[in-house]
């Protein structure tokens, strides 16, 4: 090596390092301003998170509340005055009373957590039909459009007129 060339090498090492800690360097910035960006962003969402999960936690608490009104709210269930009309043993919250109702719907129902004849009577007649949609084919030939009101006088201890309607509707058609 001579000297002409030990003075350019000088010059140039120097100059490769200087251009490739700017070029680091820069690409250091940029991230760690990327970064600040998505940490605001971040604590934004977190603070938008706390909002709805106090908003979830009202409504838990106002559906806790109703639940407690509601239960409050039941009627009781007369099973003497029930098997009389009736003739056989009721029990409460068997929802095959309810005319077209057998084993295998009350299944379905169960199936939806629609366990008891307050539920069923605050079912609407499409819910029921998907319900029984669910089942199968087998399901098609029943009309449920009666279950809600039968299931109701039922909630309602209106078992004379559950069972007149019963015997004026036969199969619990309209």
């Amino acid at each position: 090596m001579t000297l002409e060339t030990v003075n350019i090498w000088c010059w140039i090492i120097p100059l490769l390092v200087g251009v490739l800690c700017a070029i680091f360097g820069f690409l250091l910035g940029k991230s760690s301003q990327t970064n600040s960006a998505e940490k605001a962003q971040l604590e934004e969402l977190i603070g938008e998170k706390a909002q709805w999960d106090r908003s979830l936690a009202d409504c838990k608490k106002e559906l806790e509340e109703q639940k407690a009104i509601n239960q409050s709210n039941d009627k009781p269930f007369n099973k003497a005055q029930a098997n009389s009309v009736f003739g056989k043993n009721i029990k409460k919250d068997d929802l095959k009373i309810v005319e077209g109702i057998g084993p295998k719907i009350e299944g379905l129902f169960h199936n939806y957590d629609i366990k008891t004849w307050k539920e069923l009577s605050l079912t609407s007649v499409r819910k029921c039909q998907q319900v029984l949609d669910s089942g199968g084919d087998r399901f098609k030939v029943h009309d449920p459009a009666s279950w809600p009101m039968q299931a109701k006088m039922c909630y309602e201890g209106k078992w004379k007129e559950l069972f007149k309607w019963q015997e004026e509707h036969k199969h619990g058609k309209l």
